[in-house]
């Protein structure tokens, strides 16, 4: 009978009670007695006995067999004695088993305890648990007794289908997926053979939770079983040509993955996902319902070398979101600049609230200059971020990760009582200049997550700046769909004496009938309608639709009683166009670019703007 090796099985597997029975009978059955019916009567016992087992000498050759022995390994019992004991039990068949084996043999090791499978002469497999323990001291030899271990190794086998198997599609779940990516990727795999590359296919079903609302989760189970039988077919397919078809895996929920070791490169991952996206087109009939479905896919293709489970998975999933953000029933590569720039976002997120605590936040000032007498009238404040990794930041790079956070809100109080502070020094270090206005940008989640009109307040009483002095930006589209709180708040700062702006106008609503009904004072015009005034030659004319469109407008806002300023002002040209056509107030590179604060105290002192650029670095 021949075997295969499976290694020293550990002591806990062993039958203890079979082991027990086997030394007992042997050690009882050499130790010398006056009772001489005591040898015959463990010949007997060890004849009759259930448990397989077999006296070898120091040789390592069958002595002496019992029925049991014969039986589990299919040969007559009477042609043992004399075999090789080794061979019988595939004792030799790797070195570690072989060299325990020979030192109990030779009295240097107490037992042996290890699992083999058998070849049976009827063609069948039995699994074995062999133990072997030295005979007593005056009886040299061994005892080598085995157990039928097939059954528990089938139970076994089964349970462990069932863990690593998912009970509604049958595919590979999460567990098995994990433990044939982690083999993938280890350095024997990939350098033994194949390409040394390792492709993914993680992918998400669109909609496939309305299924599961609305038709239960019994047919929702039966859309997953048919999905499984779609995209093992395709790996099937894409596999037919090659070593071995992709794993398809359920991950869980809706999610499924198809993982294609030694692949070829991108091209076949993409074939693969076209492959897949093809396969869900078709209508599911389930449950007399014609369901229709697709599929969102991130598809990341990478060397093995160096590549991590967790890292292929992450990639995977960012790759994943990214073609559910693109409109879904679609396959997304991975992009290494992409998710840079998600890591920077996830990175400068993190680290908002902490940085405004350890004060790397700044605040530069660009001059707002009045057209008609070209005379420094008031500053914008612009938030700047001095990064320690990332160097120095617009607000266009963190702007919004405030507001979807909330850090917006300590952050904007914070600018708030920085601008506030700064113009109430420039007053009093300047006492014979009108004082200049500051021009601070609010976000409408500080309308909604905190008490802006209490923090004006405050603020304005800790300064000593005076209200008028105070001019708060808010984006075309949150001033015109105030409603409830905001609009109150807006109306509460409006009747304090702040000024209210609308920032960017023109790129949102642009409604000034609904904007006669708000408490706003300034239009701040988008720098879109500014630029459809730039020309190179003096020869040239700008643009007689936009000049009309602006001209209107200022018009409009004029007869409504708003002021009006016109962003990103870059040349003289501008300048003389908007001051035509009855802008008053600019703002843009022709005047300064954003500076500190100690440049706008030198700026004070001269006050008056030529139509020439000052300010530049």
């Amino acid at each position: 009978m021949s075997g295969t090796s499976e290694g020293p099985t550990p002591a806990a597997d062993l039958d203890r009670s079979a082991v027990t029975e086997s030394d007992n009978i042997y050690r009882k059955s050499y130790q010398k007695t006056d009772d001489e019916t005591e040898p015959k009567t463990y010949a007997y016992a060890f004849a009759a006995a259930t448990l397989a087992m077999a006296v070898v000498d120091r040789d390592g050759l069958v002595t002496t067999a019992n029925e049991a022995f014969a039986t589990l390994i299919g040969a007559d019992r009477a042609g043992l004695p004399g075999r090789i004991a080794a061979d019988l039990m595939d004792l030799a068949s790797d070195a570690r088993t072989w060299h325990a084996y020979r030192e109990v043999l030779r009295g240097r090791q107490a037992k042996l305890r290890c699992t083999r499978r058998l070849k049976h002469p009827g063609g069948h497999s039995v699994w074995v648990q062999v133990h072997v323990a030295p005979l007593a001291k005056d009886a040299p030899g061994v005892l080598i007794s085995a157990s039928d271990i097939s059954a528990r190794r089938e139970l076994q086998a089964r349970l462990r289908h069932l863990q690593m198997h998912d009970p509604v599609t049958r595919l590979p779940n999460r567990t098995l997926f994990f433990e044939r990516l982690s083999a993938a990727l280890e350095a024997e795999s990939y350098e033994q053979s194949g390409t040394g590359r390792i492709g993914l296919c993680y992918l998400d079903l669109d909609g496939f939770k309305a299924v599961n609302d609305t038709l239960g989760h019994r047919v929702g189970d039966r859309l997953l079983a048919a999905v499984a039988e779609r995209l093992t077919r395709v790996a099937d397919e894409a596999g037919f040509a090659r070593a071995g078809a992709p794993l398809v895996a359920r991950l869980g929920g809706d999610e499924f993955a198809l993982l294609v070791e030694d692949s070829t490169g991108t091209e076949q991952l993409a074939d693969l996902a076209e492959s897949v996206l093809a396969a869900l087109q078709a209508p599911f009939d389930l449950a007399g319902q014609r369901l229709s479905l697709s599929a969102s896919i991130g598809v990341v293709e990478r060397h093995a070398a160096g590549t991590t489970a967790t890292g292929l998975m992450q990639a995977a999933d960012t790759t994943l979101y990214w073609a559910k953000a693109d409109g879904r029933s679609r396959w997304t590569l991975f992009d290494p600049e992409r998710n840079a720039h998600l890591v920077t976002r996830q990175a400068l997120s993190s680290t908002l609230r902490p940085a405004i605590e350890r004060g790397e936040f700044v605040l530069e000032y660009q001059p707002l200059v009045g057209m008609e007498d070209g005379r420094l009238s008031g500053v914008e404040a612009l938030v700047r971020w001095h990064h320690p990794q990332f160097g120095t930041l617009a607000p266009n790079r963190f702007i919004g990760l405030a507001e979807e956070d909330g850090s917006i809100v300590p952050l904007g109080r914070w600018a708030l009582t920085t601008a506030c502070r700064q113009a109430r020094r420039w007053q009093l270090d300047h006492p014979g200049e009108p004082p200049i206005f500051v021009s601070v940008n609010v976000a409408v989640r500080q309308v909604w997550d905190s008490d802006l009109v209490a923090d004006v307040a405050e603020t304005l009483a800790e300064t000593g700046l005076a209200p008028h002095l105070l001019q708060l930006e808010l984006t075309e589209s949150a001033v015109m769909g105030s409603a409830g709180r905001p609009l109150q708040a807006l109306q509460a700062l409006s009747d304090m004496g702040v000024r209210i702006a609308i920032d960017d106008f023109g790129t949102g609503y642009s409604n000034l009938a609904y904007l006669s009904r708000l408490p706003v004072s300034v239009l701040k015009l988008d720098g879109s309608f500014v630029r459809g005034f730039q020309y190179d030659d003096p020869g040239d004319r700008p643009n007689p639709a936009d000049e009309v469109v602006v001209e209107a407008m200022i018009q409009l806002a004029h007869r409504l009683g708003l002021t009006v300023t016109a962003e990103c002002v870059e040349t003289s040209a501008q300048a003389s166009r908007l001051r035509h056509i009855g802008c008053d107030t600019g703002q843009g590179w022709l005047y300064s670019r954003p500076v500190t604060a100690d440049r706008i105290s030198e700026l004070l002192d001269t006050r008056t703007y030529a139509d020439t650029p000052v300010g530049k670095p």
